[in-house]
């Protein structure tokens, strides 16, 4: 009884065994070879040749909205919707004051008619 219980957990351990060893390691310098082309590379600028501004190559200048010499994006047409979309957001103006005023005269004249009447 003894040796079936102790060949099943050697089958157990087995089973367990070949799926949680790693067999072939990387070193560090394997590690570091395959990492060293993970590096961030910095960005490259051009300046547009109509307005002169700086813009990443291969870019639409965001300036003048021209890429190669055409227009590509309307620039007025940016500005004046995100204009607009400014303006949406922009909180409701309170109620003016003489609207203020006459609640608080009523409200004053609510309390007087409850102090004269006791």
């Amino acid at each position: 009884m003894r040796m079936n219980y102790a060949l099943a957990n050697f089958y157990y351990l087995r089973i367990l065994g070949s799926t949680m060893v790693v067999h072939m390691r990387h070193t560090k310098g394997h590690t570091g070879n395959r990492r060293s082309h993970h590096a961030l590379k910095e960005a490259s600028f051009a300046t547009c040749a109509d307005c002169g501004a700086k813009h990443l190559m291969h870019r639409v200048c965001m300036q003048c909205g021209k890429y190669r010499g055409r227009i590509v994006v309307d620039v007025t047409k940016k500005a004046v919707k995100a204009a607009k979309k400014a303006e949406a957001k922009k909180p409701v103006a309170a109620a003016p004051e003489p609207v203020k005023k006459e609640k608080a005269k009523k409200v004053e004249e609510k309390a007087e008619k409850k102090t004269t009447k006791k």
